[in-house]
């Protein structure tokens, strides 16, 4: 088990930048395999990011790519997500995930989730 808490959301003006950050507690963090989700309102849960377990591997949606970084730090257990250039489109709850294995984009394949942290981007 997993337990995952996002931190770090807030409103933003086009333009500016926030650094969301994960902190997990419970089984061994550099075990697994993280990412970041985001949903806007009406919409379905998407792929942002991901990072290797050793996080020497990282993986983007397009949208983001070159806008957002993702990084991890196994001995202080904490997943990051620096995003600059932020957009109106990028409004959401952004939320961390954790599974074990090889990469994917689906949300079904994660195993544990946190709560959730809002992103406001105002034009």
């Amino acid at each position: 088990q997993v337990q995952l808490v996002e931190s770090g959301g807030g409103l933003v003006q086009a333009g500016g930048s926030l650094r969301l950050s994960c902190a997990a507690s419970g089984r061994t963090f550099s075990g697994y395999r993280m990412g970041w989700f985001r949903q806007a309102p009406g919409k379905e849960r998407e792929f942002v990011t991901a990072i290797s377990q050793s996080g020497r591997t990282t993986y983007y949606t397009d949208s983001v790519k070159g806008r957002f970084t993702v990084s991890r730090d196994n001995a202080k257990n904490t997943l990051y997500l620096q995003m600059n250039s932020l957009k109106p489109d990028d409004t959401a709850v952004y939320y961390c995930a954790a599974k074990g294995g090889d990469h994917t984009t689906r949300p079904s394949a994660y195993d544990y989730w946190g709560q959730g942290t809002q992103v406001t981007v105002s034009s």
